[in-house]
């Protein structure tokens, strides 16, 4: 048999290329929704007429109405501004209290280390839908914010497990060594050589951890204890879809398509990063 090739570093990259073109180029399409719906439709997803109550899809309405007879691509196309912005706070929230924490118990070690990572245990241990059920069902009022505090609340555990692993590792490393024997300070040392190398594990999974949080929100308002209108969004198309499932299943269908395009987008952004390669 012949011997196996090396795989050049063009070659290693191209399958991440791929995931991240794809994944990036559906996104920016969903950003582009959010940013600007007026360039996907120019109908009103506030203008409703109960004479075209659960109208089926046509030419000049190419998702139909919803029950109050509002025009359905209008409401699709609006409801992924509370989507993005709902998974993109949440990640930069949880994020930023991950790097936090992580950093100074991963640097640290110790009782700090200690107490950091049994809080992380036990939190961790309240899956974020549940945790979200019981909160959220206790709000009276449940706009866009509330579901972002909510769900940030659940969210930061395992980002704080990984930025901690992560700054271990990388505070052995020799040259992180040579900068402390050099006589840099430990916020030195963290700013400067620890959390280039620890955040970027973080970036990774949180790209695609925001396709979970898009998923969560889209469950808990499904089950009514997530966002409420005036707030478009697919989780609440979904909950009102469920009463007329039957009669006119493209209530369902359409906020759903739109739905695993945004998790999928992630997903795929997020496998990207995770395959290129680590420029040395």
């Amino acid at each position: 048999m012949p011997p196996a090739r090396a795989l050049s570093p063009r070659s290693r990259r191209r399958p991440s290329t791929v995931l991240l073109v794809l994944g990036g180029g559906l996104l920016a399409l969903l950003a582009a929704m959010a940013v600007a719906p007026g360039l996907f439709t120019d109908a009103d997803p506030r203008d409703c007429d109960l004479s075209r109550s659960v109208g089926p899809p046509s030419w000049a309405h190419p998702f139909g109405f919803d029950l109050f007879g509002c025009d359905y691509l209008a409401r699709t196309v609006h409801g992924a501004r509370a989507s993005l912005l709902l998974a993109v706070a949440v990640v930069l929230g949880a994020g930023l209290l991950a790097v936090v924490l992580g950093t100074v118990a991963g640097y640290a070690g110790g009782l700090l280390d200690t107490v950091v990572s049994r809080i992380t245990d036990v939190w961790s241990g309240i899956p974020i839908v549940l945790g979200g059920l019981v909160l959220l069902s206790a709000t009276r009022e449940r706009g866009l914010l509330q579901v972002i505090v909510v769900l940030t609340l659940f969210s930061w555990p395992p980002m704080v497990r990984l930025v901690r692993t992560s700054t271990q590792q990388t505070r052995e490393l020799d040259f992180v060594t040579a900068a402390r024997a050099l006589g840099a300070g430990p916020l030195r040392v963290v700013r400067r050589h620890v959390l280039p190398h620890a955040v970027r594990p973080l970036v990774v999974f949180a790209s695609g951890y925001a396709g979970v949080l898009i998923s969560s929100e889209a469950i808990l308002t499904y089950a009514g204890v997530g966002l409420q209108r005036p707030v478009e969004s697919w989780g609440i198309q979904l909950q009102q879809a469920q009463e007329r499932v039957t009669l006119a299943p493209h209530l369902l269908v359409f906020p759903s398509l739109f739905l695993v395009a945004a998790v999928l987008a992630f997903v795929l952004l997020g496998e990207g990063l995770r395959r290129r390669p680590v420029e040395r």
